[in-house]
């Protein structure tokens, strides 16, 4: 047996110990990308989960450069365009081990913006290149407070591993009940997106 940060401790086989509280995982809803202009969800998004977890599975861009992001709907889906504040860091590593940064990447933040929300940098469209990662949206049915959201991708582009880190608030008091996915510029040529709600 173990104890990590916290007090918290594994049994042998590293399990956590049957006193640690953990959520689950409801798969509500798969859609696959098939030179998609967007993919939507537009139900199971209401008051039955206290968070919903979007994962995205290898996203491959139609066109170079194309940048994976989202929007977030009041009315199920007729109009994206809900309020954002957000920041964005990222950081990348050579394939080579050339090349390393980490840095806050302003190009990619809003400020009280109704814009699409970018969640990863530049993508390639080489065979190999797709972006992974997850989008968890806290509270959407709330009618009381913000709507809080942090995403983390991790992407190849011409032989560099980019990770994103993207967080914010969706600045309405209203019931978020549909999001959207697309790339900035083209189709989503091919990838999954799973959504979840935490138990």
């Amino acid at each position: 047996m173990a104890v990590v940060s916290g007090g918290t401790t594994l049994i042998d086989n590293g399990a956590l110990d049957a006193g640690v509280t953990t959520g689950s995982l409801i798969l509500l809803s798969t859609q696959t990308a098939s030179a998609s202009a967007t993919i939507d969800f537009t139900s199971g998004i209401d008051s039955t989960y206290d968070s919903y977890v979007f994962k995205f599975i290898d996203i491959h861009p139609s066109v170079l450069n194309g940048r994976f992001s989202f929007n977030a709907s009041i009315d199920g889906g007729s109009n994206y365009n809900v309020t954002k504040t957000t920041t964005s860091f990222r950081t990348y590593h050579a394939e080579s081990g050339s090349e390393t940064n980490l840095s806050y990447n302003a190009s990619q933040d809003l400020a009280q913006s109704t814009s699409d929300q970018q969640i990863t940098p530049n993508l390639s469209n080489d065979n190999d290149g797709s972006a992974s990662g997850y989008l968890q949206l806290f509270n959407p049915s709330s009618t009381t407070y913000v709507k809080h959201f942090i995403s983390q991708t991790n992407s190849e582009n011409t032989a560099y591993s980019y990770e994103s880190f993207i967080a914010g608030y969706c600045n309405t008091t209203s019931a978020i009940n549909a999001i959207t996915f697309k790339m900035n510029t083209g189709n989503i040529d091919d990838g999954i997106i799973k959504m979840y709600g935490v138990k």
